[in-house]
């Protein structure tokens, strides 16, 4: 009886298969916010949301459902369809430098999901949007270097040193809406509650 409870609880619902897609077609719109809202272009670098909405998945979603609804926005893209920055998509962009930030909204969303999963006051989500920040920073500037060193033709005097400084100024904007981010998500899990909250 109790395999049986478990199994069940495991399946996804028609509500969770919609908030999972709601999701994913907002990382879509927020990969090229730029076309719709032209003023969010600074310095002639495109502002894109799909951080806020990856971090927002996981802890609006949980952690299981939240790294599902990236894993659908990846694969989405990969199989073609024009969804990610500049409205690029197709398998190739594995081999883009910039990919590793694509896969590292999986693991964000993953870890914010987590982090309010156990904890789960006010503060915890502020502290899991930040974490899922860092951790999208770390992985995808990590992967962004790498590649660019491996695969991806590099100028001579391309450093780990110089991709990091190529990360800092969009990393106070990416800050802020992580802050918002956790305040939000908090309030909306109160009217929602799919995920239990302290």
């Amino acid at each position: 009886m109790t395999t049986i409870v478990e199994h069940t609880h495991q399946k996804l619902r028609t509500v969770d298969i919609a908030y999972i897609g709601l999701f994913s077609t907002l990382m879509m719109i927020g990969a090229n916010i730029t076309s719709i809202v032209p003023f969010m272009v600074v310095g002639g670098v495109p502002i894109t949301l799909q951080t806020f909405f990856a971090i927002l998945a996981g802890l609006i979603l949980g952690s299981r459902k939240g790294a599902l609804a990236c894993t659908v926005y990846m694969c989405i893209g990969l199989a073609g369809a024009p969804v990610f920055a500049r409205f690029s998509g197709g398998f190739g962009q594995i081999l883009s430098p910039t990919f590793g930030f694509i896969v590292s909204f999986i693991l964000a969303a993953f870890v914010a999901g987590l982090i309010v999963e156990r904890i789960g006051t006010k503060k915890s989500y502020v502290v899991a949007a930040l974490v899922a920040t860092a951790i999208n920073y770390l992985l995808g500037t990590n992967w962004m270097y790498f590649a660019y060193k491996l695969w991806a033709s590099a100028p001579d005097a391309f450093t780990y040193k110089i991709a990091w400084l190529w990360m800092m100024p969009p990393l106070p904007k990416d800050i802020i809406l992580a802050i918002f981010a956790g305040i939000f998500a908090y309030r909306l899990q109160k009217v929602l509650k799919i995920i239990p909250i302290k």
